[in-house]
């Protein structure tokens, strides 16, 4: 009887892995929007042409790279940012330098062209349905430019799945929002067909990012503190809420996520101002110790789970509650000294107990 089980080969192995990082150009934007941040970007330019999916090109300032960096960033299992098994339970940065290159780069045409400080010259890498076809020395600033081409054009099923230029496009801005939204002093800017559509000036701080980003909303700062971990966050007034958690975005140590559980804990401290259901506009900043959070349960990186969920949870809801204060927001009626303790003592019945955040899947809206 002849084997049943064979080993894979490599660019098959390559779209196998793609395609749990690489599901639309978004995606792509995401993986290289982060690893510019990581790389101590302050400056962030997407290029777009048909939503992403002709071409994607990020250009950053950050620290580049050497040749022979370069080079491994984009072989598998490649990385700048960790070194032993203890460096995943404690990760601070948002990806893994080069994680998801090679994945990028086995369904597209990829181009990196990369210098660091004191080098003579840049490096300029060509990599072609997961085939380096041109490598060499160039003329280049400081910094890491990527561009991406055809994307899935040698996978056609996975191709037909994208949706409009607009939408495309529109999802890769919702990836520079947040990624502005989570670091003030970033400045970036999205141009689509060769024309600016988005530019976000560096600010002082996450006030002046909030309110720079949520023009037609007055939110309100709000601050809470509580065991194991911080909350900062800019929230809108009741009556500003909307059905669904679109308008409410939430940072974990500064990782946007999607966490439907935690925005609950956000709503559920308004008290009975804000109907169940709906959710407060706005943004909230959480930072727990770095072991504490798995960041690592999504292979995108847009979830992650807790080792203390439902303590934490209740926990964040008591203390932004109590921040607050005991008025509703707006209102003029005082509330019982016992409103939140009597609220509270009693968890609603759609707050399930676990320690896993559920994510939702569809990505927010940034206006």
């Amino acid at each position: 009887m002849p084997d049943r089980i064979t080993r894979l080969e490599g660019p098959l192995v390559d779209q196998i892995a793609a395609g749990e990082v690489v599901e639309r150009p978004a995606s792509v934007a995401k993986e290289l929007v982060e690893n510019a941040v990581d790389a101590g970007a302050r400056a962030i330019a997407v290029e777009l042409v048909d939503g992403g999916k002709t071409l994607l090109r990020v250009v950053d300032d950050g620290c580049g790279m050497s040749p022979r960096d370069a080079a491994l960033a984009l072989e598998r299992h490649a990385t700048s940012k960790i070194r032993t098994v203890e460096d995943l339970a404690r990760i601070a940065t948002l990806g893994f330098r080069g994680e998801a290159l090679p994945s990028i780069a086995s369904v597209s045409r990829l181009t990196l062209v990369t210098r660091q400080q004191g080098d003579d010259a840049g490096t300029r890498l060509v990599v072609d349905g997961g085939v380096v076809v041109e490598r060499g020395a160039v003329g280049a600033q400081v910094g890491t430019s990527i561009t991406v081409e055809t994307l899935f054009a040698n996978v056609p099923a996975r191709l037909k799945f994208l949706k409009s230029r607009a939408t495309e496009a529109g999802a890769v801005h919702e990836v520079v929002f947040r990624a502005v939204l989570a670091h003030p002093h970033l400045r970036a800017s999205v141009s689509s067909e060769g024309r600016r559509v988005h530019d976000y000036p560096a600010v002082a701080d996450a006030a002046a990012r909030a309110a720079q980003l949520f023009p037609d909303d007055v939110l309100r700062p709000v601050s809470a503190r509580g065991d194991g971990f911080e909350l900062e966050a800019f929230l809108a007034a009741p009556e500003r809420a909307r059905s669904g958690t679109r308008q409410l975005h939430v940072l974990v140590n500064g990782r946007p996520v999607y966490d439907l559980k935690l925005a609950r804990a956000v709503g559920f401290a308004f008290g009975s101002v804000i109907p169940p259901g709906r959710y407060p506009t706005g943004v909230v900043h959480l930072r727990v110790p770095l072991d504490e959070v798995d960041v690592n349960a999504h292979p995108q990186k847009a979830e992650v789970r807790f080792s203390r969920g439902a303590g934490l949870l209740e926990g964040i809801t008591r203390a932004l509650a109590r921040s607050l204060g005991q008025r509703a927001y707006g209102a003029a009626d005082a509330r019982p000294k016992d409103y939140w303790d009597h609220r509270l003592g009693h968890r609603p019945a759609t707050e399930p107990r676990t320690a896993t955040t559920a994510a939702r899947s569809e990505p927010a809206s940034a206006q």
